[in-house]
């Protein structure tokens, strides 16, 4: 698969999962990605820069202009902390920590990539369950940084390369039993 078709495809999912979840300017989203499954291997085995530049390029040109903060989850090697902007880190009050993530050893290719690229980036040990939304491309577990309830969601696209993607948003909670009344456009 060439790496504009993977580009085109993380656009067209981000912007699907942003259009379900309602983010609004200054809200979290979260992508999980191994590489190695995007382009069709084992994930942790074969990371590739240039499909994660692909992904990450694809994600920012939706998150970017609508003023949504990305978080790069890293792999299960750095306990997947996260790369974040500075600005991010400190709107959700994250805390740093000194992990530089690394394609092959530690952090896998897209933290990388997103810690190469972002202004500012850092990285940071948790989201404390702060973002909105986001994608898990190619199992890489990504529920835990949703704010709880995490709402799975389904969208056109089943697969971004090779890799299945799990899409995701956030709900508030269901207080009140069975006498309460729900407003619809939070369900």
């Amino acid at each position: 698969m060439e790496l504009r078709e993977i580009k085109e495809q993380t656009k067209q999912a981000v912007t699907e999962v942003l259009a379900a979840a309602r983010l609004k300017k200054g809200d979290l989203f979260v992508i999980g990605c191994s590489s190695s499954e995007v382009i069709g291997e084992k994930i942790g085995t074969h990371s590739s820069v240039e499909t994660a530049e692909a992904i990450y390029e694809g994600a920012q040109e939706v998150l970017k202009p609508a003023g949504i903060y990305l978080a790069a989850q890293c792999c299960e090697h750095l306990n997947r902390a996260l790369v974040v902007e500075r600005a991010c880190c400190e709107r959700f009050g994250l805390e740093q920590v000194n992990a530089v993530p690394q394609p092959n050893h530690a952090g896998g290719a897209f933290a990388t990539v997103a810690y190469q690229k972002m202004d500012d980036a850092v990285t940071v040990e948790s989201l404390d369950a702060k973002a909105g939304a986001g994608i898990d491309i190619g199992g890489t577990l990504i529920g835990m940084h949703i704010h709880p309830v995490v709402v799975p969601l389904r969208i056109s696209l089943k697969r971004i390369g090779e890799a299945g993607i799990i899409c995701a948003r956030r709900r508030p909670k269901y207080v009140g039993g069975q006498r309460a009344v729900y407003d619809q456009s939070l369900m």
